[in-house]
């Protein structure tokens, strides 16, 4: 009950955003401008003044770094042998798997900085961005590829104009440098932050699609699984594995049972794929998100 109150109130803005966009004049091209404001310029500022916020102990961060590549690594590797699975591959549509294959290892950054500030505070907000700053490279290297090598598209320039790894990257490197946001913008870069953390929640909630669920459920439930059942698992091994501590590991956790990115689809779509199908995966990942992230917090986490 208690992590259920903690996650009423970013799943309220979700919801808001869903019956905004369907039953009011705030329409899906009014979402569709909310969300590139977020996702090219609120939300890069936010992941950066996240990590440049506290100087940085690598050192101390090396166990959670660590952790957080490998869950990576392994969601990005079930993910991609899923085609290859025997039985299983055969139901399963290249194409279509080449687009959705993100979906089972990529994570809404929305609701992870807000649950990680709503957990932990400030300490948890710093926490889970360097979570994102070593993985969302990794994450987006491992959604981008499959689709280039289908779409025959350059890989390169598709990871370089990414909003959020620039963002990450020169993040990691002035808090490194010993940069620190001057005093006099602190407040607006906070406030900042603040309206990515909302408009990001309510978009995702504008951007749910529940129609084009009806094909590939095979495909759909594998990469659903990974996303929801096995990350949360492998994320507690890692925890053990690594040694972390209690904070750590509620936040590689928390991380772990995320639900999968909102750009997933929009990535999809850009890049030519089936994106309303990658939208209804987006969609139902949202919905499994208020059990996995119970289930991860409350269970695998008193362990």
């Amino acid at each position: 009950m208690y992590y259920a109150q903690l996650l009423f109130p970013d799943f309220s803005l979700i919801v808001i955003g869903y019956l905004l966009c369907r039953h009011t004049a705030l329409n899906r091209p009014v979402w569709q401008a909310v969300e590139g404001l977020v996702y090219y310029f609120l939300f890069p500022v936010l992941l950066f003044q996240s990590i440049v916020r506290t100087p940085l102990d690598l050192q101390a961060a090396s166990g959670l770094m660590g952790a957080g590549l490998a869950l990576g690594i392994t969601g990005i590797a079930l993910a991609y042998a899923l085609p290859h699975v025997p039985l299983l591959g055969r139901w399963i549509d290249r194409r279509d798997h080449a687009a959705s294959a993100q979906v089972a290892f990529r994570f809404n950054s929305f609701i992870g900085l807000a649950l990680a500030e709503r957990l932990l505070g400030a300490q948890g907000l710093q926490l889970i961005a360097v979570l994102i700053g070593v993985c969302v490279p990794l994450f987006n290297v491992g959604a981008v590829w499959p689709m280039t090598r289908h779409a025959q598209r350059g890989f390169m320039g598709e990871i370089v104009r990414n909003p959020l790894i620039i963002a990450t990257a020169s993040g990691l490197v002035a808090n490194l440098l010993g940069f620190s946001i001057p005093e006099f913008l602190a407040p607006t870069v906070t406030r900042i932050g603040a309206a990515s953390i909302a408009l990001g929640l309510m978009a995702a909630g504008a951007g749910m699609q529940f129609q084009s669920l009806a094909r590939g459920k095979l495909l759909g439930a594998s990469v659903l699984t990974i996303r929801h059942l096995l990350s949360p698992v492998i994320a507690w091994l890692l925890a053990r594995a690594f040694r972390l501590g209690a904070a750590e590991t509620t936040i590689l956790l928390t991380f772990a049972a995320l639900p999968t990115a909102s750009s997933c689809y929009v990535l999809a779509a850009r890049m030519g794929y089936n994106g309303p199908y990658v939208a209804g995966l987006v969609t139902l990942s949202t919905a499994l998100g208020v059990a996995s992230l119970p289930l991860a917090l409350a269970v695998l986490g008193r362990w």
